[in-house]
């Protein structure tokens, strides 16, 4: 299953360009949703000629179905198919996916409508310098 933006397939083309994204996963069986962010690069530390050196390293974000386990669940239980992954926002740095991904859930009032929404929680952590650079 692949990922759309703006209705089109997002193959990663420009990911270089971006920290992260949030997203929107949606149940076609019984149309309930999740809203998440996902990083498209960690920091993995290897050590070259006796020195640590980091490297930024690729996420798992093509195959990625949120960290909601009651997601998880549903889409090993109905296949793949049966959802749809959409990508709302790109974001450039930690802070805006932070960011994003709290306004969304809050526009949407997730936690006042568990019927409609598979979000248990909202968490976040956000300074003002975190969205100067947002897109």
């Amino acid at each position: 299953m692949t990922w759309l933006h703006d209705g089109k397939e997002y193959t990663g083309e420009d990911i270089a360009k971006w920290t992260g994204f949030v997203y929107l996963i949606t149940n076609l069986a019984d149309g309930r949703k999740y809203i998440g962010k996902k990083l498209f690069w960690f920091s993995k530390q290897r050590i070259i000629k006796g020195k640590k050196k980091k490297t930024k390293v690729e996420s798992d974000w093509r195959t990625y179905w949120s960290s909601s386990e009651e997601v998880q669940a549903d889409v090993a239980k109905l296949g793949e198919d049966s959802f749809r992954r959409e990508i709302l926002h790109f974001c450039l740095n930690k802070g805006s996916t932070s960011y994003f991904e709290a306004k969304e859930q809050f526009l949407n009032e997730v936690l006042e409508h568990p019927e409609l929404w598979y979000n248990g929680q909202i968490q976040c952590r956000i300074h003002r310098s975190h969205i100067k650079q947002s897109k």
